[in-house]
């Protein structure tokens, strides 16, 4: 049986909603291949923009994940071609939670997550679409297939979803989607977070030390606020010390975040920082992550490095790491890796919701850009530009100013955020990326 309409009531695992049972609306698989009196499994039907580059649909009797039956679509050789599989869904509640997970293998495919999409299209009593659609990202692999999965608000006035299983622009390519499901949640819990960022330039210091501790008692001030991050700048340990980077450089782990890790257990929060870190005869540009109980989280090294720094004996990093935190995932860069898109691409390309820069100076405008084109908040720390926290729109919640050295916002990771006329850019932003256009 193609498609079971589930009624009963069932706990949802793996998700932060609250104590009501998810509900399961349909489940598809094991599709039967239809009889030459049926065009497609029962409810279902094809779509394409024009015939011209109408792929071809089809079901294959043992494409599926259990060696039955999966719907499957082929660009016939055609490059333009695009068209999806289609199920219209009826009785949807405006503000309801929506969850749609479907599975995808591919063939002949070098980019599945721009030509293999997912989505839910919302339609209101007349059929006609009331808001822009959902999209799935891809959130796992089992063997040959990946999970696509969405979890969205149904819009005000729409009363029917369409369920969405496409193909295009992949000539060669084939598609098989399985394992369909579409669920009624409870609504999410938020994922809270208390966010602190710091704006500081030490003064009558003379050593690192000094230096750390006049951040320290900044941040120590902030105890009431009961912070859940705190971003401090770059370069803590030498910022008006007159040392060079190289004589403030020293291990990690090591003596700034030995203190800073006091702190970050004192206060109960994570502690974003930038030192120099020496590992034997290098040097990096790095930021580290303090856990909430004083443990050295992580560490980035900064990727790109402007000449003064090369010109002192600076090396650069290599990596770019995403770090789970208990209320999201975060990414670091500093500096100057502001200058260049590709940082912010790559941590937000892994997950990461929020992106902390410690920085000396540098563009305000394109630390909003990154926050905007990657559809993340952006904190930013410094000595010689804003200090702010900035939304996935470019919105400023919250600045410090050397007159209000701290500010603070309450960022909700897990509320979607609708722009006008783009609807939830987060998965649409990765799914109308072009990756498959190699840079000149």
């Amino acid at each position: 049986m193609a498609a079971v309409v589930c009624l009963q009531a069932i706990t949802s695992r793996g998700q932060q909603f609250g104590p009501d049972p998810a509900q399961a609306i349909v489940k598809f698989s094991n599709f039967a291949v239809p009889t030459a009196r049926e065009a497609a499994p029962a409810g279902w039907f094809t779509w394409a923009p024009r015939p011209e580059i109408e792929p071809h649909f089809s079901v294959d009797q043992r494409g599926g994940r259990q060696g039955r039956g999966a719907l499957r679509i082929d660009g016939q050789k055609n490059p333009a071609a695009f068209g999806s599989w289609r199920y219209q869904v009826d009785g949807i509640v405006p503000g309801g939670t929506y969850r749609l997970t479907a599975y995808y293998r591919t063939r002949r495919m070098d980019f599945p997550e721009r030509c293999a999409i997912a989505r839910l299209d919302w339609l209101g009593e007349d059929g006609r679409r009331v808001s822009q659609p959902d999209y799935a990202m891809d959130t796992s692999e089992k063997g040959l297939w990946t999970q696509a999965k969405v979890i969205a608000t149904a819009p005000e006035k729409s009363r029917r979803a369409i369920i969405e299983l496409s193909m295009g622009w992949c000539a060669q390519g084939t598609v098989w989607w399985d394992d369909i499901q579409l669920w009624k949640d409870p609504v999410p819990r938020p994922r809270v977070a208390r966010v602190v960022t710091i704006h500081h330039r030490p003064s009558a210091a003379k050593t690192p030390a000094e230096n750390v501790e006049q951040f320290c008692r900044l941040v120590q001030s902030t105890a009431a606020e009961k912070p859940d991050l705190v971003c401090l700048p770059e370069g803590i340990t030498v910022i008006g010390t007159g040392k060079s980077y190289i004589e403030a450089g020293e291990p990690v782990p090591g003596p700034t975040t030995k203190r800073l890790g006091e702190l970050s257990r004192e206060l109960g929060c994570y502690i974003v920082a930038g030192i120099y870190e020496r590992a034997g005869p290098i040097v990096y540009n790095t930021a580290v992550l303090m856990g909430r109980k004083g443990e050295l989280a992580g560490t980035y090294r900064k990727t790109h490095l402007p000449r003064e720094e090369v010109e002192a004996g600076i090396t650069p990093g290599d990596s770019y790491p995403v770090f789970s935190t208990d209320f999201g995932k975060i990414g670091i860069m500093i500096c100057w890796d502001l200058q260049f898109a590709e940082t912010a691409c790559a941590l937000a390309k892994q997950g990461a919701e929020m992106i902390l820069l410690p920085i000396w100076g540098g563009s305000e405008v394109l630390a909003r850009a990154r926050a905007i084109e990657n559809h993340v908040y952006l904190v930013t720390s410094s000595y010689d530009m804003r200090t702010f926290i900035v939304d996935p729109t470019g919105k400023v919640l919250a600045e410090a100013t050397a007159e209000k050295p701290i500010a603070f916002a309450t960022i909700d990771l897990q509320q979607a955020i609708i722009q006008p006329w783009l609807g939830n850019m987060k998965a649409r932003t990765w799914k109308e990326r072009r990756p498959d256009i190699p840079m000149p």
